[in-house]
C-alpha cells in the first residue's frame, strides 16, 4: 500500500524565498571583492609571466573557493567570479584614443580564458546546499 497523502511534497515544488538582506549584502561585498582580484590579476599577470599569470589565477580560485567554502553556497562562488569578468571584460576594452591595457599576446589571452575555465569549475566544484538536508546519511 502507498501512503502518498503523508509524504512531503519534493524540494523543487516547495516556493522561492528570496535571499535576506544579509546574505545580498554578502554576495554584493563578494561581486566587489572579484572585481579588485581581476584588477590586481590583470596588473600581476604581465610582469612575471609565467609566475604572474598563474599567481592571479591561483588568486582568483582561491577567492570563489573559499567564498564558497565558507558560505556554503555555489552563488558565493558565483558572486567573486562575476565581478572578477565584469572588470576583465571591461579593462579589455580599447579607449577612443587607443589605449588598451591587454597586449596581444598569448599571455593575455591565457589569463582571459584561463580566469573564465577557473571560474566555471570553481562553481561547479562549490558546496551545493539541499534543501531539508539533515546530519543523517541517506542511502548508506
Amino acid at each position: 500500500m502507498s501512503d502518498r497523502g503523508t509524504t512531503r511534497p519534493p524540494a523543487l515544488a516547495q516556493p522561492f524565498r528570496p535571499p535576506s538582506a544579509g546574505l545580498a549584502a554578502l554576495y554584493l561585498a563578494l561581486l566587489v571583492l572579484g572585481a579588485v582580484t581581476g584588477v590586481a590579476g590583470a596588473l600581476v599577470q604581465p610582469g612575471w609571466f609565467p609566475g604572474g599569470l598563474l599567481l592571479a589565477l591561483a588568486a582568483e580560485a582561491g577567492l570563489c573557493l573559499g567564498a564558497a567554502r565558507a558560505v556554503g553556497r555555489r552563488g558565493a562562488a558565483v558572486a567573486p567570479a562575476a565581478g572578477w569578468a565584469l572588470v576583465v571584460v571591461l579593462l579589455t576594452t580599447s579607449r577612443p584614443e587607443g589605449d588598451f591595457f591587454f597586449a596581444a599576446g598569448s599571455g593575455s589571452y591565457l589569463f582571459l580564458l584561463g580566469g573564465i575555465a577557473v571560474a566555471v569549475m570553481c562553481a561547479t566544484l562549490a558546496p551545493v546546499r539541499r534543501p531539508g538536508d539533515d546530519a543523517v546519511r541517506r542511502g548508506a
